[in-house]
């Protein structure tokens, strides 16, 4: 990776942020949601899943079981048939049911609003709750907490030389402190866009990027 100073680099990502807005001013979730809730078991489902698959479950999903009370307390197996086609069903929906019954228990049916107690939520961990907090929560305010990294915003921000690190725990720190608070939920949707559409992992479309000459490396990590 080129060296350069730290200021070159913050510089770089302010006019990589700046042109990923321009190019994706709309930049958003694609999953379907209408509320915290939804968005929080959609997010679960996503896991090693596409959004299209969890957009087709859901839609029935959240027509039997519309609230936590009633996902909590519906028979297992049944809720593992509903939601079989995202892959890891019988994990996804141990870890669906035991997060409803948290909220039932001690959230009053309600998706907390602060990173710590999202993180206390089984099958919440830190992408899955930037996710629901940027989206669903902080959006209006611009109070993010953090970024949510996938396998897209780590691939594209490691390329892009924000980061030398390939954890996503890793990854989110360097680009907090690169990126303004303000644009962390739409650079993460940008990302993702950029790494779906050009930045792909096998066979990168360099050519048509919108971040042609702002990219410093092009190999795969």
């Amino acid at each position: 990776m080129p060296r350069e100073s730290s200021k070159t680099r913050q510089q770089r990502a302010v006019e990589i942020d700046k042109r990923l807005q321009q190019h994706y001013p709309q930049a958003s979730s694609a999953l379907n949601w209408r509320n915290a809730f939804e968005l929080l078991v959609a997010t679960i489902l996503s896991a090693q899943s596409t959004d299209e698959i969890v957009n087709r479950v859901i839609k029935d999903l959240f027509k039997k079981y519309p609230t936590a009370e009633e996902l909590a307390v519906t028979d297992r197996e049944e809720l593992e048939q509903e939601i079989y086609s995202t892959g890891f069903y019988r994990r996804k929906a141990k870890n669906i049911q035991t997060m409803a019954q948290k909220l039932v228990d001690e959230f009053d049916g309600q998706v907390p609003e602060n990173m710590e107690e999202m993180l206390a939520l089984p099958g919440v961990a830190r992408k899955t709750a930037n996710v629901v907090l940027n989206e669903a929560v902080h959006s209006q305010t611009g109070n993010y907490e953090g970024i949510a990294v996938d396998t897209h915003v780590k691939r594209v921000a490691y390329r892009l030389g924000l980061t030398n690190q390939t954890d996503p725990k890793k990854v989110e720190p360097d680009l907090m402190e690169l990126l303004p608070q303000e644009s962390w939920r739409q650079a993460a949707n940008a990302l993702i866009l950029l790494g779906r559409q050009y930045c792909t992992a096998r066979k990168p479309n360099h050519e048509d990027c919108p971040l042609e000459g702002l990219c410093p490396k092009l190999q795969v990590p």
